[in-house]
């Protein structure tokens, strides 16, 4: 039996991903240096993608996403 996980929430712009990038990150008490080492990127993209930053390259994101243990869904709206 799998376990159904719910959404996190709707994300609008680039600050609600780092939000939830950032919360994801303390929860496992991990600091910025810590994830820009185990994703090769650098400290200054995790800040800037914490912060909200929405010019930060896309596939980081998503490769610091899944390192995080975080999967990005679309589905259409209702």
């Amino acid at each position: 039996m799998s376990k159904k996980v719910l959404p996190i929430g709707n994300i609008t712009s680039a600050k609600d991903v780092g939000d939830i990038a950032v919360r994801f990150r303390k929860m496992q008490q991990l600091t910025q240096a810590d994830i820009a080492g185990l994703g090769n990127v650098g400290v200054r993209f995790i800040s800037d993608l914490e912060n909200g930053k929405g010019t930060v390259q896309f596939d980081k994101v998503m490769h610091v996403l899944d390192l995080l243990g975080l999967d990005v869904v679309i589905v259409p709206r209702d």
